[in-house]
C-alpha cells in the first residue's frame, strides 16, 4: 500500500455512517487502515454498520447524536475521542419539501423545508465546528463533506434539497480557508459531489413502487449521464479516501464530483 493513501493509526468519524452510501465510505476507509466511528441519530442502523464491519475485521464502534443538535454532538464526540477525520455523510429530504404532479412550489410544507436544510447544511456545519476544535488544538486534520450535483445547479423538484447542498458546498470553501489563514494550513476541508446515485432514502423517488424497476426520473438522470449508469456505493470510496489522506495535503476548498460526467456533460 502507498503511504501516500496510508489511513493507519487514524480514527475517522462518519455521519451518516449507518446510511448505504456513509457505510460505502466507511468501508474504503477502514481498507485503508482507519479505525472507524460511526455517528447518527438511530441507533439499529449503527448497530447493524458497526456490526457488519467488526465482522469484517475493522476495528469500529459507533456514537448517537442529532448532527443538528450542537450539545447531543458535542457530548457524542466526547465518547468518541480523539478525531483525525471527519466525513460527513449524513443528510437527506422530504417529499414535502418538494414539488410534485400534486404539489405546486405555492404548497411546499416551510416546516419540512426547514427541517431539509437543517438536515442537510446545519448538519453539516455542527460537526464541523465541534470537531474542528480538535483540529485546531492538534494542528492539524481533514474535514471531507458529502455535497452533490445539486450543489452546482438546482435539481428540478427538490428545492430544499439543492439549496442545502449548494449551502454545503459554499460553507466547505469557507471553512476551507478560516481554517488555513487564521489556524493551520494543515487543517484541510473538501468535499465530494456525488451524481445521481440509488440509496433508500431516494429510492421511492427513483423506481416503480409496484415493481421496482427504475422509474422515468431516473431514466432522465441516466441519459444526462455520459457513462449511462447510476452510481454505485463504492464508486465514492476511492475520491474520499484520496480526500482523507496525504494523497492531497496540497488541496483545499475543492469539491470533487463523482459523477459519471454528468457535469461535464452539456447535453449534446
Amino acid at each position: 500500500m502507498s503511504t501516500l493513501f496510508d489511513l493507519t493509526g487514524k480514527t475517522a468519524l462518519i455521519t451518516g455512517g449507518g446510511g448505504v452510501l456513509g457505510g460505502a465510505m466507511a468501508d474504503a476507509l477502514a481498507a485503508h487502515g482507519a479505525r472507524i466511528i460511526v455517528c447518527g441519530r438511530r441507533e439499529s442502523l449503527l448497530q447493524a454498520a458497526v456490526a457488519r464491519m467488526q465482522a469484517n475485521g475493522v476495528d469500529a464502534a459507533y456514537v448517537q447524536a442529532d448532527t443538528t443538535d450542537a450539545a447531543a454532538f458535542d457530548t457524542a464526540l466526547a465518547q468518541a475521542g480523539d478525531v483525525h477525520i471527519l466525513l460527513n455523510a449524513a443528510g437527506g429530504t422530504d417529499a414535502k419539501a418538494m414539488t410534485g404532479p400534486t404539489r405546486t412550489v405555492f404548497d411546499l410544507d416551510l416546516e419540512a423545508m426547514r427541517a431539509v436544510m437543517d438536515q442537510n447544511w446545519m448538519g453539516t456545519v455542527v460537526p464541523c465546528l465541534s470537531v474542528a476544535k480538535q483540529f485546531v488544538e492538534r494542528g492539524e486534520g481533514v474535514i471531507v463533506n458529502i455535497a452533490s450535483m445539486s450543489s452546482y445547479k438546482p435539481v428540478t423538484r427538490n428545492v430544499a434539497y439543492s439549496s442545502g447542498k449548494a449551502a454545503v458546498k459554499n460553507f466547505t470553501e469557507w471553512l476551507a480557508v478560516h481554517m488555513a489563514q487564521h489556524y493551520s494550513p494543515r487543517i484541510r476541508v473538501n468535499a465530494v459531489a456525488p451524481g445521481f446515485f440509488l440509496a433508500e432514502q431516494n429510492r421511492a423517488l427513483l423506481t416503480d413502487p409496484a415493481t421496482g424497476e427504475l422509474n422515468d426520473r431516473a431514466k432522465t438522470m441516466i441519459r444526462g449521464t455520459p457513462m449511462g449508469r447510476l452510481g454505485q456505493p463504492d464508486d465514492l470510496g476511492g475520491t474520499v479516501v484520496f480526500l482523507a489522506s496525504d494523497a492531497s495535503r496540497f488541496l483545499t476548498g475543492v469539491t470533487i464530483p463523482v459523477d459519471g460526467g454528468f457535469q461535464a456533460f452539456g447535453g449534446v
